[in-house]
């Protein structure tokens, strides 16, 4: 039975990662930072077959006891700081996790690993946040890297040091770029689920109005479902390398509401949706759209969900939980 470690395990992708790898008839074991993390329940909930482990990415030693309980072949690090906007309020502490954390982890594993540096094959979520000011459209693995925010920052140095890892101790050591991948189990504060979840209240007469920023920035939106699949296949691979993980197409924020209002019959959305420059970012990444060539070629990878599926799939989850909650 192959063994895995996922941190981040409390998210969208570390659910549905969860879920992949038990059904392939993995073990599973996932990291949870502190005993009292309110998402703990969640997990247990959604994913009750996996092992959870107390650690933390600001904390060696954590990581290395983590490794010796886990015994793990596979070490998915999907822990991250992941909220782009928070990254400015606290540029800091997203450094520690979502950078220094990345060195942190491939440090433990090369310890961990001894004299078999490729003894456990290691994945590292890299993000599409990396190309930031973009420099070629589409964007693909090969495409310079200027990160617009200290969460793409961060990211990039853990990209790096993964490549850094593998060229240096022979590690099998893969990146994912991902592009904007979402799911009714995203948080609520990232925008796909802010107006899914919004869409759903006003069409329940719930709320009034929705308030957004930038309603002409542009990203590849995928579904996370699908893109854990890319994560496990490029593990699965003899040579360790980075994918540009993505499904090829962009769509606007008015697009978005185009489809997420149209959903609940409303057509004409402008009377519901008002713009605050506080929702706008410091410095915006206007249009992101990724280019999946080598990952379907290479691990023969391809999107299932497209982005008008996805949107829907979001207003039906959030039309059911809302009108649960309003009973």
């Amino acid at each position: 039975m192959a063994r895995a470690l996922i941190t981040g395990i409390t998210g969208q992708d570390g659910l549905y990662l969860s879920e992949l790898l038990l059904a392939k008839g993995y073990e599973v074991y996932g990291l949870v930072r502190g005993q009292n993390n309110p998402k703990i329940d969640l997990v247990r909930r959604t994913v009750p077959g996996v092992k959870l482990l107390t650690g933390d990415l600001t904390d060696m030693s954590s990581l290395l006891r983590a490794l010796h309980d886990a015994r793990p072949d596979e070490v998915y690090n999907l822990g991250a700081i992941s909220f782009v906007a928070y990254s400015w309020e606290n540029a800091q502490v997203t450094t520690d996790v979502t950078g220094k954390g990345v060195l942190n982890m491939l440090e433990a594993v090369r310890l961990y690993s001894g004299d078999d540096v490729t003894r456990v094959r290691f994945y590292q979520a890299s993000s599409s946040e990396m190309f930031g000011k973009v420099q070629e459209v589409p964007q693909r693995e090969s495409t310079l890297l200027w990160p617009r925010s200290p969460y793409g920052v961060a990211k990039v140095f853990g990209h790096y040091m993964t490549i850094n890892y593998r060229e240096s101790y022979g590690m099998h050591a893969s990146s994912g770029i991902l592009f904007n991948h979402e799911s009714p189990r995203r948080g609520p504060e990232f925008v796909t689920r802010k107006v899914s979840q919004a869409v759903a209240r006003i069409s329940l007469g719930l709320q009034d109005t929705l308030t957004l920023g930038n309603l002409d920035a542009r990203r590849d939106w995928g579904f996370a479902g699908d893109y854990v699949e890319a994560m496990w296949r490029m593990l699965q691979q003899d040579t360790a390398d980075d994918y540009v993980v993505a499904t090829g197409e962009t769509h606007s924020i008015r697009e978005l509401l185009d489809v997420a209002f149209a959903r609940v019959g409303i057509d004409d959305w402008s009377g519901y949706v008002s713009q605050d420059p506080r929702f706008m970012r410091p410095a915006e990444v206007e249009l992101l759209i990724g280019d999946p060539a080598k990952a379907r070629a290479t691990l023969g990878w391809t999107p299932r969900v497209d982005f008008t599926e996805l949107v829907q799939m979001m207003v039906d989850h959030d039309l059911a939980e809302q009108r649960a909650l309003a009973r």
